[in-house]
């Protein structure tokens, strides 16, 4: 078997091989959707970005023949090592020829950058980190991923398990559809109500006049309501900056929902329309026209993704999150959406599984994270 080299990405000629592996792999896939070429490159560690004005990372290429047929990124979360009091590295943005001795050849050398940067596990994958694109796609293999969720073949999982890594932690994604709207169990319209009518609640859309500023309220509520989720590390300053600027581009307020108590912000909703089908189109491409036509099309989206229905934690247990959702039901139809996926949600997050399960909604897609130590690398 011809040999497998393993080399850290260095120059723009690295770089630019880096990014056009995916699309070599999945030209004549007809689900995968290209990533934004921009917003890929600032978040593999190419362009600045705030996630690694504390964090660290280093990409690899593996080459056969001088040819890329693979790559990956080792990654250092200093703000999840610090908030768990672990030395875990990260990796991902792993892509591969279905061989394993290449993955392997890829998963050691990312190993072996974080274990000299003082790691001892490594998880993933995380593009950078669960904020964002995270988990390998193990199951829902017959449609398109729904925007800003991961796409892979089913070989990753073969692969990364090859390699020793072990499941950690599924994440599913939930469809729903206008029709199943006449199946819901009454109770959960009732429990709405109830909320209602016992706390002096004000349920609303982020106001257009104010939107700069509804958005930094949805990213505070966001890091404050996952606190005690899992893997969770709230986003930074500089994080919540430039996530706020992009999402005021992308946002319909439509697909929002901010809940008051007695005039204090507790809780928000955000969906997204799916812009995947657009950016398919324009090739990941946003400039000199993608942005064009992404505004022209965007009314022409029919699916959403709903992102979070974030409530503050002594207010978790009281059913805001239905409220949140009812909110957006009539407006999110009104403006032509049909279908909506609700994702991810972890597999030990019972409440919302149990909530979306009993609304008559399964699993559609899963998502997998693994683990690994790097003592044997």
């Amino acid at each position: 078997m011809k040999s497998v080299e393993v080399t850290p990405v260095e120059g723009r000629k690295d770089r630019k091989e880096f990014m056009e592996l995916i699309w070599r792999l999945y030209k004549s896939d007809r689900h995968w959707i290209p990533p934004i070429r921009m917003n890929q490159e600032e978040l593999v560690g190419f362009r600045k970005h705030p996630f690694y004005e504390k964090n660290t990372c280093q990409a690899f290429l593996a080459r056969r023949d001088g040819q890329v047929v693979g790559r990956i990124v080792g990654i250092i979360n200093h703000a999840h090592n610090k908030r768990y009091e672990e030395k875990r590295g990260f990796f991902g943005f792993f892509e591969a020829i279905d061989d394993q001795q290449v993955a392997n050849a890829l998963f050691e050398a990312a190993g072996k950058y974080l274990k000299s940067q003082g790691m001892t596990d490594v998880r993933g994958p995380c593009n950078p980190s669960l904020n964002y694109e995270t988990g390998t796609l193990v199951d829902g293999f017959d449609s398109s991923p729904t925007f800003m969720m991961t796409y892979n073949p089913p070989y990753h999982d073969r692969l990364i398990r090859g390699f020793g890594f072990e499941k950690t932690q599924d994440m599913y994604a939930y469809n729903g559809n206008v029709e199943m709207l006449n199946t819901i169990d009454p109770k959960i319209n009732r429990t709405v109500e109830m909320v209602q009518e016992r706390f002096n609640l004000q349920v609303r859309q982020v106001s257009r006049k104010n939107f700069g500023k509804e958005i930094l309220l949805f990213l505070k509520i966001y890091n404050e309501s996952l606190q005690g989720t899992w893997g969770f590390v709230p986003l930074s300053d500089g994080e919540v900056k430039a996530l706020g600027m992009s999402m005021k581009l992308l946002i319909n307020p439509a697909a929002t929902s901010v809940i008051e108590v007695d005039g204090e912000p507790v809780g928000v909703g955000l969906g997204l329309p799916d812009y995947n089908p657009i950016i398919k189109k324009i090739d990941g491409k946003l400039f000199p026209f993608g942005w064009i036509r992404i505004l022209l099309d965007r009314k022409k989206i029919t699916k959403m993704r709903i992102i979070s229905a974030n409530v503050t934690p002594e207010w978790q247990r009281w059913g805001l999150g239905l409220v949140l959702l009812n909110r957006m039901l009539p407006d999110v139809l009104a403006i032509g959406i049909t279908d909506a996926e609700f994702s991810w949600v972890l597999e030990t997050n019972h409440l919302s599984r149990g909530s979306l399960e009993r609304a008559g909604l399964v699993p559609s897609k899963t998502y997998r994270l693994y683990d690994r130590t790097l003592s044997d690398i």
